[in-house]
């Protein structure tokens, strides 16, 4: 019977309480336990279960440019972090508001890094959250407006509860650029939430996105009440490859 049983929640696709009921029967705690404490441990593997696979599934699809999670931050660097900062934003409560973060500082500081960590942290609390390179976006979706599935691919990226935008303004943008980032913005706004990395200062978003009266719009939307990380000092990259040198020299 309990083989019939199991084979049944395989076909229903009961895994988390597969596992649960044959860890019960090889310990032979099944009997020990009531009616309503077997159904309890059931449920909860299953939900266990499914929530794990759910978070797995959302990790995968954000496709992060990191493994990235908030252990691994280091605050002894000299880099303008706020701990304070961070940890409110792990929290992910900007994220229901429909708040966005702009993320700025020199190349190598280790912008991607963290807004990958705070993606992590927002999949690990349920969010959809998706990771793009700037350039590499907007190069997928004007070929997306040449092919036909440009609303399909603009229609993911609105569901998305966060969208992190990263390495914007490494070149200045063309109209079909402007227009994308346009739309996106305008989508967002007030309804999701979007972390911008760039290796320049808010005030030189103007130049790179160019036209006026559209960098007025974007900006306007996505940098007033935004939450702002600006770091400064020497890249990490640069730095621990110095250790690595100077590590060299003392063999």
């Amino acid at each position: 019977m309990n083989e019939q049983i199991l084979q049944k929640m395989r076909q229903m696709k009961f895994f988390g309480m597969v596992r649960a009921f044959r860890t019960s029967m090889e310990n032979s705690t099944m009997s020990t336990l009531t009616a309503d404490e077997m159904t309890s441990l059931l449920i909860d593997s299953e939900w266990d279960d499914r929530n794990n696979r759910r978070i797995e599934r959302q990790l995968r699809n954000a496709r992060f440019r990191y493994k990235a999670n908030f252990e691994q931050l280091h605050f002894d660097i000299d880099r303008n972090l706020d701990k304070n900062q961070l940890m409110r934003l792990s929290e992910c409560t900007f994220i229901q508001r429909k708040e966005n973060l702009l993320i700025t500082g020199s190349t190598g500081i280790g912008k991607s890094f963290i807004a990958s960590a705070i993606g992590n942290q927002a999949c690990m609390h349920g969010y959809k959250v998706l990771y793009a390179n700037t350039a590499k976006l907007f190069s997928k979706l004007k070929m997306a407006k040449a092919d036909g599935s440009y609303i399909r691919e603009i229609a993911k990226i609105e569901r998305q509860d966060l969208l992190i935008l990263d390495d914007f303004g490494l070149q200045p943008m063309d109209g079909s650029g402007r227009s994308i980032l346009m739309e996106i913005v305008e989508d967002r706004h007030g309804n999701r939430s979007t972390i911008i990395t760039s290796q320049l200062p808010v005030a030189q978003w103007y130049d790179i996105i160019g036209e006026q009266t559209v960098a007025d719009a974007v900006l306007d939307r996505i940098v007033h009440d935004a939450h702002r990380m600006d770091l400064t000092g020497e890249s990490i990259r640069k730095r621990q490859k110095n250790k690595i040198n100077e590590n060299v020299e003392e063999i």
